[in-house]
């Protein structure tokens, strides 16, 4: 527990600490965007149900084509939605996207092929999911449920938007962040709002948390001072699987279990506490605690993609793993934001995404460096 891990032995740790809620629910598949699929769906109907044109043309006979400069008369006009009558020889037909192509004519497109499992179980559904599900008659559809979420800061120092600021207090910007990202994931979120400093009051919070709830997520608390209570409340209430990490921002991130009481005492939920610095939480959040939440979630998928882009800047490198907050430029190539302190919360704003930097790698101009984008992680 003293050693930092690197972050893919953090990450693998977390993920085998993630288990699939297994409850499934059937909803209407107009409400199952971002949900996991839970079984496989399979089309009862051919789509398209007759061989149709991608483009607006004109449908023919190969055979009435003999070569370039071949006149056919329009017989017939067929916009989506209507069947055109047998195409007569030496005819076309005007056609658009979407129609069926007429009996006889076999020139504006190719028939397509067709699997029979259009969407795989452990898929995370996306508007375009949902339309193929409805293309092919599918009404319902079979997910996992949400997983619930407790959710809850630490620090005497935190007060809400809106409030007065006591001397040496700062707004919880976590609180919004979190729940939002817990949300975009669609977890069931139960927000306990600030837990004082106090070894006590995080005990009471994470008997309250483990109740019902299925991760336990933290800010603050969870580094090494005299006023760090999160991680002693958690050994008290359950155990402790890992603590600290070499990445840059996010050091102090911990991992383990509370353990239920009472009429919930039927096991434990999983505990995640990030660290309080804005960007630590963030980073920490889209790095480790997505992939974590996508698996038990029941999501067969929860690597983002990498892309491979060209450094226009300078970097010395870290004895640690480095997650620099970046966006691509004009030439498309990416640049830093000048502040890489994990307090700054505008510099995830501005950037497009992470450079994910090896330790102790220098980054040179025109370097070849690997670029999460945002899209992927939220």
């Amino acid at each position: 527990m003293s050693a930092m891990l690197d972050f893919d032995a953090a990450l693998a740790r977390l993920l085998s600490g993630a288990t699939p809620v297994r409850e499934c629910e059937t909803l209407p598949t107009q409400a199952t965007a971002g949900r996991i699929l839970a079984q496989g769906l399979r089309s009862t109907l051919d789509v398209p149900p007759l061989d149709n044109t991608s483009m607006d043309g004109y449908a023919l006979r190969c055979a009435d084509v003999p070569g370039a400069g071949t006149q056919l008369a329009v017989a017939q006009r067929i916009p989506a939605g209507s069947v055109g009558h047998v195409l007569a020889g030496g005819t076309a037909a005007r056609i658009f996207t979407g129609a069926p192509l007429p009996a006889g004519a076999d020139a504006v497109v190719m028939q397509e092929s067709c699997t029979v499992e259009v969407l795989a179980a452990g898929v995370r559904l996306s508007a375009a999911h949902l339309g193929v599900a409805a293309s092919v008659g599918a009404a319902e559809l079979s997910v996992f449920r949400r997983l619930r979420v407790a959710l809850f800061s630490t620090g005497n120092e935190l007060a809400m938007p809106g409030e007065a600021l006591r001397p040496g207090g700062i707004y919880n910007s976590n609180r919004y962040t979190l729940r939002a990202l817990l949300e975009g994931l669609g977890c069931e979120v139960a927000d306990l709002g600030i837990v004082p400093d106090s070894r006590e009051a995080t005990r009471a919070a994470l008997r309250e948390a483990a109740a019902g709830n299925d991760l336990i997520l933290t800010s603050g608390g969870v580094s090494v001072g005299e006023e760090d209570h999160v991680k002693p409340a958690v050994e008290a209430e359950g155990a402790l699987d890992l603590w600290q990490i070499a990445i840059k921002p996010g050091k102090p991130l911990a991992f383990g279990r509370v353990m239920r009481s009472g009429i919930h005492a039927d096991g434990a939920a999983a505990f995640i506490g990030l660290p309080g610095n804005p960007v630590s939480s963030f980073v920490t959040f889209v790095m480790l605690v997505r992939p974590f939440i996508l698996k038990a979630q029941g999501a067969s998928n929860v690597k983002p993609r990498v892309q491979q882009l060209r450094a226009d800047f300078e970097c010395k490198g870290d004895p640690r793993r480095e997650f620099l907050r970046a966006r691509i430029n004009a030439q498309g190539d990416l640049e830093l934001f000048a502040n890489q302190s994990s307090g700054v919360l505008t510099s995830c704003t501005w950037a497009d995404g992470l450079v994910d930097n090896p330790p102790r790698q220098a980054i040179g101009r025109g370097d070849t460096v690997r670029f999460l984008p945002f899209a992927e992680l939220l």
